[in-house]
């Protein structure tokens, strides 16, 4: 699936559902998922651990290619920045992955977007000697 979903893909989403504060995260990495579920939580299977997922409408349509339902999660790795704030050597200290987005931009329906936060605005690397 694509690393950025867009409106067209997420138009059978009824509700987010967040494992965890999204007011406490800079960024989450987001995908989609196939799955033979419309709501509750999704089998997880990268590294890192589950932030939130998206729950269908109840008359939500599977694909015809795959005969599964299309999800959004909501994910961080290891390595990324919410993870290790004050880690130089993260590799997201500034800016972010390709998929990764601000949490408090996403809702049912719309595809969440960079912000300045997500980026890291304001974060400056530490000076090495």
């Amino acid at each position: 699936m694509s690393a950025m979903p867009k409106e067209g893909d997420l138009a059978q989403e009824a509700e987010v559902v967040w494992l965890e504060d999204p007011e406490d995260l800079d960024y989450v990495r987001q995908a989609l998922d196939k799955v033979n579920t419309r709501k509750g939580k999704p089998r997880y299977e990268r590294d890192g651990r589950l932030i939130g997922y998206t729950n269908l409408t109840p008359n939500a349509a599977r694909r015809p290619d795959s005969g599964l339902f299309v999800r959004r999660t909501f994910y961080l790795l290891p390595h990324d920045r919410p993870n290790q704030p004050d880690d130089p050597d993260c590799p997201y200290k500034v800016g972010s992955p390709l998929e990764a987005v601000d949490p408090r931009t996403v809702e049912p329906g719309k595809a969440g977007a960079k912000t300045a936060r997500s980026q890291g605005a304001g974060r400056t690397m530490p000076a090495t000697t």
